[in-house]
Parts: structure tokens; C-alpha cells; sequence
């Protein structure tokens, strides 16, 4: 009986620490940076994502790059190019990241699990949970604007048309989400538009992930330290509680547990301070430079609309 029970309480804390780090787990094993490979085959298989990820970004990047810098188009284009492309570099920079981090994320990972495991009591656990539920929110509203931004500009673009004069013969091809450069790629034929196409929108979907996985990951590690925190509250008003109710000459035996709780926490809050800085600057300047961008094409396009009237 008491083998069923340690069972079942074994299962419930998988199963409260996997709903913590579900969504997270999600996006980072589907671009190969999910640091907690149980297996051979699963290592090797998060190698071949890396690779497939970098090549797909780096073919969207790199003749991208070179049709802003060497094709002779106007400022205003290059500046409406500028947006979508910052978008791919800084999430490549921050997929990067990742992957360089996967030791220290997978210590943070084991942390939390830990914290789950050692907590026992139910008000504890429902507070933990709380903010388990709050930081899978942030991460899956992270995931549809996301998606939804990037993905439904690319499928927008996409379903519009050019024509293409070469020689005497005229095609009607997809306009691509990111330019290319034609010295580099002929993409003003239809295999070749439709093969380059199917690359952003794949690399799209990389970067995309690339911002989620680092976004949700500072969600479920923040919101876990702050409701480790509220553990340690609760802690303390319990504390007080009972120091009220036996009197002052009673040896408490609780006070070390206490602080060794709250400087656990503390160090916590340094160590994911140290690692997710960095990459929240990223965010940060590229959100900045998608919304500068945003901001001089609306304000272009109604410049535009006022010489012609």
C-alpha cells in the first residue's frame, strides 16, 4: 500500500513540474534546443534539428543580406526590408543562445523540479501552481501573437503576385516575404520562387519558435522563483502564527529552514538574472527596431497618400 502511494505521489509531481515546463518543452524539442535529452537517439536527433535550423535561417539571412546591400532599390524599401529581416537575425542570435546555455538551463530545470518534489504541503503547491498556470498563459499568448504576426505576414505576402518579364517569356510568381538576391538565387523562375518560398516560410516558423522558447522560458523560470517566494511568505505568516500561539520561550525550530528556503530562492532570481539578460536586451532591440520600422512605413505610406491627393 504504501509502494501505491509513493506511486501515486511520485506521478503527481511529474505531473506538476511537466505542466510548469510543458509549453516550453514544446517549442524548444521542436527546433532541437530542449536540453534534457533522455536518450541517445534523442540527442542525435536535436543535432540534426540544429542543423536543419541554421541552414534554413541562414539561407533566409544571408541572400536577404546581400539584396539590401547590393541591389538598387530605394531607401524606402530596404528600410520596409530592414523589419522582417532584424526579425530573423536577432532570433537566430537568440536560438544560438539556447543552444550555448543548455547546461545552465537544464540545471534550472532540475531546480524547479526539485522545488516541486521537496513541497508538500497543499497551500504551497497551490501557490507554485498559480504561477505554473500564469507563465503557461504568457507563453501560449506569446505563441499565437507571435505566429500570428510573423506567419500571417508571410501567408499575406505570399498570396500576392508579380509579373516577371524574362525574355519573351512572362510569369506570374509570389511575391517572397524577404526579398532575395537574384545574383545569388534565380528566383524570378517558378521552381526556384516556390522552393525559396517554402524555405522562409520554414525559417519563419524557426525564428518564430526561436523567440517563443526564450520568451516562455523567462515566463515559467520568473514565475516559479516568484511563487517560491510566495512559499516562503506563507512560511513566515505561518511562522508568526505559531510563535503567537506557543509564546516567545519556545525554541523554534523552523527559522533555518526559512532563510536556507529564501537564499535558495535568492540565488535562484541571480542565476536566471545572469543568463536571461542578455537575451531579453535582444528582445528588447528587436521589438524596438520592428516598431521604429513599423512606425516610418505607416508614416511614409501617409506621405505617399498625400502627394498623390
Amino acid at each position: 500500500m504504501s509502494n501505491d502511494k509513493t506511486v501515486v505521489t511520485e506521478i503527481n509531481i511529474t505531473a506538476s513540474s511537466d505542466y510548469s515546463l510543458q509549453w516550453n518543452r514544446w517549442a524548444m524539442k521542436s527546433i532541437g534546443a530542449w536540453p534534457q535529452s533522455s536518450s541517445n537517439l534523442e540527442r542525435i536527433i536535436s543535432r540534426i534539428l540544429n542543423v536543419i535550423c541554421y541552414t534554413a535561417v541562414l539561407f533566409t539571412i544571408i541572400p536577404c543580406s546581400l539584396h539590401v546591400m547590393l541591389e538598387k532599390e530605394t531607401f524606402y524599401t530596404k528600410v520596409k526590408i530592414l523589419g522582417p529581416l532584424s526579425h530573423w537575425v536577432f532570433c537566430i542570435i537568440s536560438y544560438t543562445m539556447l543552444l550555448l546555455r543548455r547546461k545552465t538551463i537544464r540545471h534550472f530545470f532540475n531546480h524547479m523540479e526539485t522545488d516541486w518534489r521537496t513541497t508538500m504541503r497543499k497551500e504551497k503547491k497551490e501557490i507554485m501552481l498559480k504561477y505554473a498556470k500564469f507563465s503557461r498563459y504568457a507563453a501560449i499568448s506569446c505563441t499565437i501573437f507571435i505566429h500570428g504576426g510573423i506567419l500571417g505576414y508571410c501567408v499575406m505576402t505570399a498570396f500576392t503576385t508579380m509579373v516577371v518579364v524574362v525574355g519573351n517569356e512572362t510569369m506570374i510568381l509570389r511575391v517572397l516575404p524577404l526579398p532575395m538576391y537574384k545574383g545569388l538565387l534565380p528566383v524570378d523562375t517558378n521552381t526556384m520562387n516556390e522552393i525559396v518560398l517554402l524555405s522562409q516560410f520554414l525559417s519563419g516558423f524557426i525564428a518564430n519558435t526561436s523567440a517563443i522558447s526564450v520568451i516562455s522560458l523567462t515566463s515559467a523560470l520568473t514565475s516559479h522563483a516568484s511563487g517560491q517566494l510566495g512559499v516562503v511568505m506563507l512560511s513566515i505568516e505561518d511562522f508568526v502564527s505559531d510563535a503567537r500561539r506557543r509564546g516567545k520561550d519556545d525554541h523554534f525550530d523552523e527559522i533555518p529552514t526559512i532563510v536556507e528556503k529564501h537564499l535558495r530562492v535568492l540565488n535562484f532570481i541571480s542565476r536566471i538574472e545572469a543568463m536571461i539578460n542578455k537575451a531579453c536586451f535582444l528582445e528588447l532591440t528587436r521589438c524596438t527596431i520592428a516598431i521604429c520600422v513599423l512606425g516610418y512605413y505607416i508614416f511614409m505610406v501617409d506621405v505617399i497618400l498625400i502627394v498623390r491627393a
